[in-house]
């Protein structure tokens, strides 16, 4: 009986995960127009103030939400630049925050929680970290890279660091986890992106 449970929850697993990997390949599909949008939008302002382009896909990386997601289309569309710059770069500046959040998060959140604000705000990441990670919560270290590499929105390295903290990952365990899933995710961008520009021949 426990034999059969832990492969349903193998095959679980598996479709969960195919499941998302078959969205981050539709939604990356699109990936000349995420570089349209707020990545494209932050780089001509950087550009326009005379900041290099290895410097804006370092620095677009490095922004929760947006992070290699948006850095790689914008490296690759707009600056020209060969998949492995703009994979290199975009890794770099995605990594750059992580060990921070990762050993600073928590101490922020209890400083800033003496506060009405603060409090607020606390609790409002400590719910979402609780609600984006349930992944984490569940497969641990592995469900951290999966929960990290698949580029959708709402997941990536700002995210997985939040619920690494929430779930109580140790330090050096989550780095590592984050980082191989921030090379997952470089590839599956930068796989889609060099697709998107084969198929429309740009």
């Amino acid at each position: 009986m426990g034999f059969q449970n832990k492969i349903e929850t193998g095959e679980t697993l598996k479709l969960k995960i195919s499941i998302l990997i078959l969205l981050a390949i539709m939604l990356f599909c699109l990936s000349p127009l995420a570089a349209e949008s707020f990545g494209e939008r932050t780089a001509k302002a950087l550009e326009e103030k005379g900041v290099s382009p290895w410097m804006i896909v370092i620095l677009i990386s490095m922004l929760p939400i947006v992070e290699l997601r948006g850095a790689i289309p914008v490296a690759i569309f707009l600056f020209g630049m060969s998949w492995q710059q703009a994979a290199l770069l975009s890794i770099i500046g995605n990594m750059l925050p992580i060990p921070f959040i990762l050993l600073l998060l928590e101490w922020f959140l209890k400083l800033i929680s003496r506060f009405k604000w603060g409090k607020k705000l606390t609790d409002w990441l400590w719910t979402r970290g609780r609600s984006k990670g349930k992944l984490v919560e569940r497969y641990k270290e592995l469900g951290l890279i999966v929960f990290v590499g698949i580029p959708l929105p709402g997941t990536g390295g700002w995210t997985g660091s939040l619920a690494a903290t929430v779930f109580g990952l140790s330090f050096w365990k989550s780095l590592f986890c984050v980082f191989i899933g921030v090379l997952l995710a470089a590839v599956a961008v930068t796989l889609i992106s060099v697709l998107g520009i084969s198929v429309l021949g740009i």
